[in-house]
């Protein structure tokens, strides 16, 4: 039993990671929209971010995956899940930037471009370490809550942990046993990220105390 419910711990993991890149990287040209002294596009962003966050994900996952097909557009279950996980994760992960670049003090700004600071070195060297030292206990619990999102994927034909429990307990009408080991596969992912982050927090607090 365990083993064949443990089998969805690879595509678990890979619907997570691929998801958490894709919507990180999504996430920055989008918090540079959110944060654009252009009105149209600052609003197109505030509009995209708030519709993605407020709609269920599990409703995402359907309008992809059985809503595209009306329009001649068919997803594999897989490609399905990545993609609504992936525009979920960039407008949550560009409301964590925003927040982790608001934290900075307009000073920094203020005191990099007085030394002659051109945007981008500005920006990489003395405004994104202080943003990520702020922004990675958000993205570790995002992280987090995506790994246990990712059980939706279940409901459109993913072999992820729910699935293959969902299989077990119909094989073998032990549900509560079933679905208590897809619980602690869960748990036994979601500590060791929880923990990775910590460290990498405490790491970057030192090296920006010496600094």
């Amino acid at each position: 039993m365990f083993a064949q419910i443990a089998a969805g711990v690879g595509m678990t993991v890979s619907i997570t990671g691929a998801s958490l890149l894709i919507g990180a990287l999504l996430g920055l040209p989008l918090v540079a929209a959110r944060r654009s002294a252009w009105t149209p596009l600052r609003t197109l962003a505030t509009a995209y971010i708030d519709i993605v966050r407020t709609i269920p994900p599990i409703t995402w996952l359907f309008l992809i995956y059985f809503g595209l097909p009306q329009y001649a557009l068919r997803l594999d279950s897989v490609s399905a899940s990545i993609i609504g996980f992936s525009m979920i994760a960039s407008a949550y992960m560009a409301e964590t930037y925003r927040s982790g670049l608001l934290s900075i003090p307009q000073g920094q700004w203020e005191a990099a471009t007085a030394l002659g600071m051109k945007f981008l070195p500005k920006t990489r060297y003395i405004i994104t370490p202080q943003a990520f030292k702020v922004t990675l206990p958000a993205i570790a619990a995002y992280a987090i809550s995506l790994l246990k999102d990712s059980a939706l994927a279940s409901t459109i034909g993913v072999h992820e942990i729910t699935y293959q429990a969902g299989l077990v307990s119909r094989a073998t009408h032990q549900g509560l046993l079933a679905f208590s080991i897809a619980g602690l596969l869960y748990i036994a992912m979601s500590i060791p990220l929880a923990l990775a982050a910590r460290r990498v927090d405490r790491v970057l607090r030192q090296k920006l105390e010496v600094a």
